[in-house]
């Protein structure tokens, strides 16, 4: 059984940088970082495969090129590096994790962590 718990949200201004992490018990091969807005579905922000010395990352196009994902392999901890944030990344953020490869698809990743929330305001 793999457990997750989320860190790091807050309130922040647009253009600033966030940090959000993931605990993680047990092994992974696939992480990822996923949020919902009120009233909104569940969408996919990143993902990270990790194993054999190979990574593999994917990410959603509203975030590319400002957010980051990462992983620390010794702590057993995710990470996603937010930054130039704005209003409409406000959500909140789900850490998940898979036994195998994942996509960047909620319905590849069993196991969910409870969420921090992020507010972006302008």
């Amino acid at each position: 059984q793999v457990q997750l718990v989320e860190s790091g949200g807050g309130l922040v201004q647009a253009g600033g940088s966030l940090r959000v992490s993931c605990a993680a018990s047990g092994y992974t091969y696939s992480m990822g970082w996923f949020r919902q807005a009120p009233g909104k579905e569940r969408e996919g922000v990143a993902a990270i495969r990790s194993g054999r010395g190979l990574r593999s990352y994917e990410y959603a196009d509203s975030v590319k090129g400002r957010f980051t994902i990462s992983r620390d392999t010794d702590k057993n901890t995710l990470y996603l590096q937010m930054n130039s944030l704005k209003p409409e990344d406000t959500a909140m953020y789900y850490c998940a994790a898979a036994l195998g490869w994942a996509s960047l698809n909620s319905d590849s990743y069993p196991y969910w962590g409870q969420g921090t929330q992020v507010t972006v305001s302008s």
